[in-house]
């Protein structure tokens, strides 16, 4: 299993748009990504569950990939993260 923390560097944290390309990027792997914030695990390929936790800039969550792509999806995952995720 991966597991990498981060850190939502994006001043807007996850809204619609990034939350969508997140989506998107998930879907390319064979693998079942989960973003964990406090106690709460939101599962990588849900628009509206990830919307719905309302993470802010500055949180520090946890990727978490299981499955067969599971290294390539949690990196790309964190990296897209780190990077502000497009804005």
């Amino acid at each position: 299993m991966f597991s990498e923390k981060v850190t939502l560097v994006n001043p807007q944290g996850f809204h619609m748009r990034p939350a969508s390309l997140l989506v998107g990027m998930v879907g390319k792997y064979d693998a079942t990504v989960t973003i964990v914030n406090g106690d709460k695990e939101i599962p990588g390929n849900s628009l509206m569950a990830i919307m719905a936790a309302g993470i802010k800039c500055g949180t520090e969550i946890e990727v978490r990939a299981e499955g067969a792509q599971e290294a390539e999806a949690g990196k790309a995952v964190v990296d897209f993260i780190a990077s502000g995720m497009g804005d």
